[in-house]
């Protein structure tokens, strides 16, 4: 996929395809190394490389910051990034992808875990404040804008008594891993469509199909109102700084 200096942006809210030429970036959000594979803050990480895999597409790397694979959908042409800097700092690796290959900001989606939302749910949206999570904070801040779609991956919250921070670096638990490979499914399914048919077709997508498993998690896990109201509580609790440089919120 040739870098674009152009960069004309389009707008998928009003035009849903967009140019077929017009190429799209699909950034998993995670922590790079072994230790952190199969952990709940990769989970944007396993997402694209589902995508990648259902392409065929292998990742390279691309200068010392992201590991790159590029697929078509429909034949539009679609980049999957995974950023190599701990999570909290995944803003300036995106944004220099967005300006090497000339893709507009609106055509950037970030694949992130979500705490409020339980373990088997997935929401596609674009726009909206980071929830917490320091990775989505530093893509908006790198770019000055918040106005990307985001694939909020469910994990839900922690047991009483777990730290946010511990509970994002620990691996999904067994029976998690065993759902993994249909939910993946489904958000790769979404993000597909997502690039073809423009967002509010994506969402359908997701909505349309039951998660594996709605009793994980609390409430909270599930979007509620009372859930979205410890948002700003995230970034305390798992100790932004620190442990959260590697892994927390």
């Amino acid at each position: 996929m040739t870098p674009d200096p152009a960069g004309a942006a389009s707008d998928p809210a009003s035009d849903p395809a967009g140019a077929p030429d017009r190429c799209w970036l699909i950034a998993g959000l995670g922590n790079p190394g072994p230790w952190f594979r199969q952990t709940r803050h990769n989970a944007g990480f396993l997402a694209v490389d589902r995508l990648a895999e259902r392409h065929g597409a292998r990742f390279r790397r691309r200068g010392i910051a992201t590991l790159v694979a590029e697929i078509e959908v429909d034949g539009r042409p679609v980049l999957l990034a995974k950023p190599l800097w701990f999570i909290n700092l995944s803003g300036r690796p995106v944004a220099a992808l967005l300006r090497r290959y000339g893709v507009p900001v609106e055509r950037l989606v970030v694949v992130q875990d979500d705490l409020d939302f339980a373990f088997g749910s997935a929401r596609l949206k674009r726009g909206g404040g980071p929830g917490g999570h320091n990775g989505v904070r530093s893509v908006g801040e790198v770019l000055g804008t918040r106005d990307f779609v985001r694939l909020r991956f469910g994990i839900g919250r922690p047991p009483k008594g777990q730290s946010v921070g511990d509970f994002v670096l620990k691996k999904f638990s067994d029976d998690e891993l065993a759902a993994m490979p249909a939910e993946l499914d489904r958000c790769a399914d979404a993000l597909e469509t997502l690039v073809r048919l423009g967002l509010n077709r994506a969402q359908d997508t997701l909505n349309a199909r039951p998660a594996a498993d709605a009793g994980h998690g609390t409430e909270a896990g599930r979007g509620t109102s009372a859930g979205r109201g410890t948002e700003a509580g995230h970034s305390a609790e798992a100790g932004h700084g620190a442990k959260a440089d590697r892994g927390g919120r």
